[in-house]
């Protein structure tokens, strides 16, 4: 900054002499230079009175006054923290006075006789001197001022920041380095080669390459372990550190924790119960309707569409249950021709029929002790329902080419996607075999219901497609999120994960944008009145009542599996095989599920 040899002439000035005639002529010499407001006083008191009650610039004062001494004047008001210049003057100068101005930080010492030249040149020297201090001052306080802000910043920010010098000196380095880096104020080291830790190692690696080729190194990744066991993927880049003049140089060091965040969720409610993953109301009723059914053997019937989670339903439930410890066995009755399913299911003796050369258990006798998991219950045929109903009801069954029944002991899981009671009412499926399995409901929400348990289960694929793909993907930008929130998900639960795991296939950097996800969810064709629909259902309602087939008439689960067979048929581009894959379900299954939505693989092949 550069000063101007200009003097505020607007400065206030107190002269103290109990010589009228000196204070008139240093009054009159000031006031017609310009200088003013000017203030006189005769004594010591009247001086500490006019301090009091006015703030002064520059402060002239006899030694010798009524009643006291300037010296003892300047003492006093040096005590009590006033800063201002004193010009003492003095009808005889002597050592000890000259030297007791001096202690008490006097501007200058004058002889008397003071004519008008000397005057006004120690004044204006004065005040000059004055106002470079008040300057001086007023920087100290800025620089200060930004001194705490810069700290302010660095101690807020949640990235780690080190500044080190030429030397590997640590300059600089904010709260959240010195955590990662384990070490506290008192123990602060001053060179980053004295650290201990994985971090400290690959931060002075960094700071060895910038000194040495004067480039900045970006997004040097490495794994950090903490105290607790759990690792910390931390993000480095150092620049080089020059302050434009050349006169300092340097390494600044920024780290982040880029570990794959846990979406917030509510800390009094569960995020995950045994496969599921989601945090809404919604399925805190179902986590404990299944934890309280799963304790007792009774019959169970699990409802909702297609993807909302149903063979995870039924894992529960067993392991919830006395029978954690034996076979669950899992039947996809869809996926199983009508004339086998019987045998299957029952068993058969050698020679019961053409081709039976051995004799087979069925699946009710390998579930003994355990659980039977029968899914898609509505298609089984008219006269395995009546097997079913009659082993539900004596416990016993007879295998095919068997006389004698036999005796087991299995808990009964049942799954459909299927408005069973449309079937009851069309003849298709028995009632009273119905209520036999509908002893207790467990009502899957769908997807589009459970708004709040999109993002947990984003991250949740997220970290799973990371691992199995080995890539370098740690989040999902806001834009990406909201869309992921607006879309239907006709598919449900299923249909996110496939979204996900295309979108980890496809994206190269470290976060999931929207260019990532297909067309149909980055412009959403959402149906008119679709949320005016789902608005009239209270969010508290215990999983809301039929969601499978009345919530959203707009996504009926007949209409939300056949889109998903189209788009994955699209996507293995008629290959049935490669769709029942993509699926998780056998070829029977996906041709059955063909036959009964009249999809054609030939209409997908390119």
């Amino acid at each position: 900054m550069e000063y101007v040899d200009t003097i505020d002439k607007n400065a206030r000035i107190l002269i103290v002499d109990d010589e009228a005639s000196i204070r008139m002529t240093f009054e009159m010499f000031l006031t017609r230079e310009g200088y003013g407001p000017v203030t006189t006083v005769t004594n010591l008191d009247e001086a500490l009175v006019a301090i009091e009650a006015h703030e002064f610039d520059l402060i002239i004062s006899d030694i010798v006054l009524e009643g006291g001494r300037g010296t003892d004047f300047l003492r006093k008001i040096r005590k009590n923290g006033i800063e201002c210049p004193v010009v003492m003057i003095t009808g005889f100068p002597n050592l000890n006075s000259a030297s007791e101005a001096v202690r008490y930080r006097a501007f200058d010492y004058i002889s008397k006789p003071v004519n008008k030249e000397t005057l006004l040149k120690f004044v204006r020297q004065a005040l000059q001197h004055w106002q470079l201090e008040k300057e001086k001052k007023q920087l100290r306080k800025e620089n200060e001022k930004y001194k705490r802000c810069l700290e302010a910043i660095l101690s807020s920010v949640r990235d780690a920041i080190i500044t080190i010098d030429n030397d590997m000196n640590i300059i600089q380095i904010n709260n959240t380095a010195k955590k990662w880096l384990s070490f506290d104020d008192d123990a602060m080291p001053t060179t980053i080669k004295s650290l201990p830790n994985e971090m400290s190692r690959v931060c002075l690696q960094d700071a060895f390459q910038v000194l040495s080729n004067g480039k900045e190194v970006r997004e040097h990744q490495i794994e950090c372990q903490e105290p607790d066991g759990n690792i910390r993927i931390i993000s480095l880049n150092a620049s080089p550190l020059q302050d434009g003049q050349d006169e300092f140089g340097g390494v600044v060091i920024v780290a982040r924790d880029i570990t794959l965040p846990e979406p917030d969720a509510n800390s009094s409610l569960r995020n995950h119960f045994h496969g599921f993953v989601g945090a809404s109301q919604l399925l805190q009723d179902v986590y404990k309707l299944t934890e309280n059914v799963g304790k007792v053997d009774t019959a169970v019937l699990i409802t909702g569409e297609s993807g909302t989670g149903k063979e995870l339903a039924a894992e529960s439930l067993h392991l919830e249950s006395r029978r954690k410890d034996m076979p669950l066995i899992k039947v996809d009755c869809a996926a199983i021709p009508e004339d086998l399913l019987e045998s299957e299911l029952f068993g058969h003796k050698k020679g019961s029929f053409t081709g039976a050369d051995r004799d087979r258990p069925g699946w009710l006798l390998q579930a003994d002790h355990g659980t039977l998991f029968l899914d898609e219950i509505g298609d089984i045929s008219p006269r395995t329902q009546l097997r079913l109903l009659r082993f539900l009801q004596e416990k016993t069954f007879t295998p095919v080419g068997q006389d004698s029944p036999v005796k087991v002991d299995v808990r009964i899981i049942a799954a459909t996607n299927v408005n069973l009671i449309e079937k009851v009412r069309a003849g298709n499926f028995r009632e009273d075999l119905y209520y036999r399995l509908k002893v207790v409901e467990i009502k899957l929400p769908p997807l589009r219901l459970r708004q709040g348990d999109i993002p947990i289960l984003a991250y949740h694929f997220l970290s799973l497609f990371r691992e199995q793909l080995k890539r370098n993907i740690h989040g999902i930008s806001d834009q990406a999120m909201k869309l992921l929130s607006l879309y239907a998900w006709p598919g449900n639960v299923r249909e996110l994960r496939h979204v996900i795991e295309r979108a980890c296939v496809l994206c190269e950097s470290q976060t999931i944008s929207q260019e990532h996800f297909p067309e149909e969810i980055r412009s959403p064709q959402l149906p008119r009145n679709a949320s005016a629909v789902e608005k009239s259902i209270p969010s508290s309602a215990h999983p809301a009542p039929q969601p499978t087939f009345a919530v959203n008439p707009t996504y009926p689960p007949y209409i939300s599996e056949k889109n998903e067979l189209i788009d994955i048929l699209k996507r293995a581009r008629g290959n049935k095989s490669k769709a029942a894959r993509m699926l998780g379900v056998d070829r029977s299954t996906l041709y059955r599920k063909m036959q009964r939505h009249n999809i054609h693989a030939d209409d997908f092949i390119e």
